[in-house]
């Protein structure tokens, strides 16, 4: 308990002197998963609401593969990112190994699955509840299921929501990819495993805490854009009746 205590004093500590290496830390990891969950959003939004729709064949191996890839390990995802940008590999002579540009895209093949998948499901539903009235107004397959995706942005943004927090939680593939270099690749998971590596537990469940905080600000950020907007468009309502 002596311990928990003490990491917690300690983020306190930390947060409130303002540390800069802290705070470069808590940017970069931000600003790198921020960027996966971008490109995992694009690619993950449009594949999902493709495979809602889409109907060929090999379509089940499809959906089997794609859920199965939930599972895929971040380690395996490091590996094979590592084997694609080394020097002695097919993207090796842009000389992205251990940067962050690196680990941007070793967050964003981890969290594309999983938007993927949650965003299949989310327009499945939504179509077997709305998707004869968009077609009676002569929409394809397709167009039908980004409709439905603009209509259940609240579900698209608690799907983005959950990506984020995959992505920013990730270690085994940053550390592999980026090399946990101090000022270039070092984001709060990274720092959080070398300090337990060094034995300083304290620490490392104050960085925890404190990545746990940036999260929690994080959603609430997210949550009161949700409410004002709502607020807004009850508004809209009001005045139009």
């Amino acid at each position: 308990m002596s311990t928990l205590t003490d990491s917690l004093l300690l983020a306190a500590q930390l947060v409130g002197q303002g540390d800069a290496e802290l705070w470069r830390i808590v940017g970069l990891s931000l600003s790198v998963s921020l960027a996966a969950c971008a490109v995992g959003a694009v690619l993950g939004l449009s594949l999902g609401a493709w495979l809602a729709v889409a109907r060929f064949p090999g379509w089940g191996a499809a959906i089997w593969l794609l859920n199965t890839l939930l599972a895929l390990p971040s380690v395996v995802v490091g590996l094979l990112i590592y084997l694609l940008l080394s020097r002695a590999g097919p993207l090796g002579e842009f000389g992205l190994l251990f940067t962050p540009t690196a680990m941007v895209m070793a967050q964003a093949v981890l969290i594309t699955p999983l938007i993927t998948a949650l965003t299949r499901r989310l327009v499945q539903d939504a179509l077997a509840e709305g998707g004869d009235q968009l077609r009676s107004l002569g929409a394809g397959p397709f167009t039908s299921a980004l409709l439905m995706l603009l209509h259940e942005r609240r579900a698209v943004l608690t799907i983005g929501l959950t990506a984020f927090g995959r992505a920013v939680s990730e270690v085994g593939a940053v550390m592999i990819v980026g090399g946990n270099i101090n000022g270039v690749t070092r984001v709060m998971t990274t720092a959080i495993a070398l300090e337990t590596s060094k034995g300083d537990l304290a620490l490392a469940l104050a960085l925890g805490a404190v990545l746990l905080g940036v999260v929690a600000l994080v959603n609430l950020a997210v949550a009161a854009l949700q409410g004002a907007a709502n607020a807004a468009e009850a508004q809209r309502e009001v005045i139009t009746a």
